[in-house]
């Protein structure tokens, strides 16, 4: 089991930047690959980035490509999310999650950080 502590959301207005911090202990070494995913008000939990812990990736939302990068940085067990430009859209709680291997669903969850974009 991987632990996860995300941080760097706020309050931001639109048009400008962000970046996502995701920092993880426990069972990295045999943690298969890292996602950001975000949940809106009324809506489901989404997926918006994800890569491999070897770094093969990434792979993004159509709604975020072009704006966000995900990036990992092994020396310090942290996975970013790097979100520009952005939009009242963008608005949400973003959480990185965990998974053991390819056929496991995320399983593994943060508390999650909240994002706000006003217009």
């Amino acid at each position: 089991q991987v632990h996860l502590v995300e941080s760097g959301g706020g309050l931001v207005q639109a048009g400008h930047s962000l970046r996502l911090s995701c920092v993880a202990s426990g069972s990295i070494l045999t943690t298969y690959a890292f996602g950001w995913f975000r949940q809106a008000p009324g809506k489901e939990r989404e997926f918006v980035a994800g890569l491999l812990w070897s770094g093969v990736g990434p792979w993004y939302a159509d709604s975020v490509k072009d704006r966000f990068a995900i990036s990992r940085d092994k020396s310090k067990a942290t996975i970013y999310l790097q979100m520009n430009s952005l939009t009242s859209e963008d608005t949400a709680v973003y959480y990185c999650g965990a998974k053991a291997n390819k056929m496991a669903p995320f399983g593994s969850w943060g508390r999650g950080t909240q994002v706000t974009v006003s217009s």
